[in-house]
């Protein structure tokens, strides 16, 4: 049974994410300070860190839901794939999806460059839950793999075209749709992996 002070401290990691994700999505998660968060929310800075060590943690925990959320249609979805195509295609819709939510992607694409120069949080946002990784998308695909091409290499080629684009939308250059990345993956992943390897 859930205390009246858990769902307190519910709500108010709630109000926290919420206000952090508005302003994460104003400013940018390098520019927004923990205070702001707080103040937005309406609670003292205190409140934020009985939850989180660092706005680090926080956003990995945002990250976590987020993608959660994603995942779960995902992977209903999947287990009724019938072949190396279909599988692909499933989990290039759940990446259109992330990119539809084009304030969320900005910031997530921020604080993953913001990683990479902190090995300990680049090491964190390389497990399987903060990220589509090569491995996670090379379980989703293997039992559709029928050369003998690695699924992690077909995972690693997805990513990377993934997050490439990524990078290109957010600079809104305009040359490439997520329709051109999306069906090149596609093609690539089914010569790969539907072939003689």
């Amino acid at each position: 049974m859930v205390t009246k002070q858990q769902e307190k401290s519910r709500q108010t990691m709630e109000e926290l994410m919420t206000s952090a994700m508005e302003l994460f999505g104003e400013k940018g998660f390098v520019q927004t300070s923990v205070s702001e968060i707080t103040s937005r929310a309406g609670y003292a800075k205190g409140s934020f860190y009985r939850h989180w060590e660092s706005k680090n943690q926080l956003f990995l925990q945002i990250i976590e839901q987020k993608l959660l959320e994603y995942r779960r249609a995902r992977d209903r979805r999947i287990e009724d794939a019938r072949d190396l195509e279909e599988a692909l295609r499933i989990i290039w819709d759940f990446l259109e999806s992330m990119v539809q939510d084009s304030q969320w992607a900005k910031v997530f694409l921020e604080f993953t460059i913001h990683s990479v120069r902190d090995t300990e949080l680049r090491t964190e946002m390389r497990r399987r839950q903060y990220r589509l990784s090569e491995t996670i998308f090379a379980n989703l695909v293997r039992r559709f793999v029928t050369s003998d091409y690695p699924a992690e290499k077909i995972g690693a080629l997805n990513t990377a075209l993934f997050e490439g684009f990524m990078v290109h939308n957010a600079l809104e250059t305009g040359v490439l749709s997520l329709e051109d990345v999306r069906e090149t993956a596609i093609a690539l992943a089914l010569s790969k992996g539907a072939g003689q390897g």
